[in-house]
């Protein structure tokens, strides 16, 4: 019997910066060129393509969801997966990001319940804006996203992404495409496995299964 043939799985990677020449952007820019280089679509997107304003219940109730923030739910719903390249803000999530979620959460059904997610982030400081994206995991989190345990900040980003996109060094590049793999696999098991039982995981450096490896042609039923 013939093996029934999978579609490509498909990511939306989303940039949180609107700075020209953003390490995020740079960052956001390298992870979908890693999608793809691992036989899986992927469609590069930034903040600044779904404006919206403040959310404001009043504007909601006088105009109803904004424009931009109907772009972002129909490419979300486009796509089995999420990732996020967030600069960090004090300590925080930036708040063009968190106001696109915020207008985007109104839709029903809103498009983040079970959403498959891996947060990225690129600083110059030496905590690579990790702090930001425990701060951005609790919305979505709260929404009903998968956020990925194992997330990924560039340290020093200011000399560790040379001229053409790459991570300089060469421990941080392998982790950071090893980071993508590892989603990627995951993302394959929740996609074509329904039938897997997956348990998340709390703690960052626990992985996936073996059995959800998407390397792997045998399922469980």
């Amino acid at each position: 019997m013939s093996t029934p043939t999978r579609r490509p799985l498909s990511f939306l990677v989303l940039t949180g910066s609107r700075r020209t020449d953003s390490f995020n952007t740079r960052l956001a820019e390298l992870a979908a060129a890693t999608v793809r280089a691992n036989g899986a679509a992927a469609a590069f997107a930034s903040v600044k393509e779904f404006e919206v304003p403040d959310y404001d219940a009043d504007v909601e109730a006088a105009h109803g969801i904004p424009a931009g923030a109907e772009r972002f739910r129909e490419r979300l719903l486009e796509v089995d997966a999420l990732i996020i390249a967030s600069p960090e803000y004090n300590a925080s999530v930036p708040g063009v990001l968190k106001n696109l979620i915020d207008w985007t959460s109104r839709f029903r059904p809103q498009p983040f319940n079970e959403l498959q997610g891996l947060l990225l982030s690129a600083s110059p400081s030496m905590a690579g804006g990790n702090r930001g994206l425990w701060a951005l995991r609790v919305p979505l989190e709260h929404l009903g996203a998968r956020v990925y345990p194992d997330m990924f900040s560039l340290a020093a980003a200011h000399t560790q992404l040379d001229g053409g996109g790459r991570i300089v060094d060469e421990t941080l590049r392998e982790r950071f495409e090893a980071n993508i793999v590892n989603f990627m696999n995951l993302v394959e098991a929740a996609t074509h496995y329904p039938c897997v039982k997956k348990a998340w995981v709390e703690y960052l450096g626990e992985r996936p299964d073996p059995a959800l490896d998407r390397t792997q042609t045998q399922t469980q039923h």
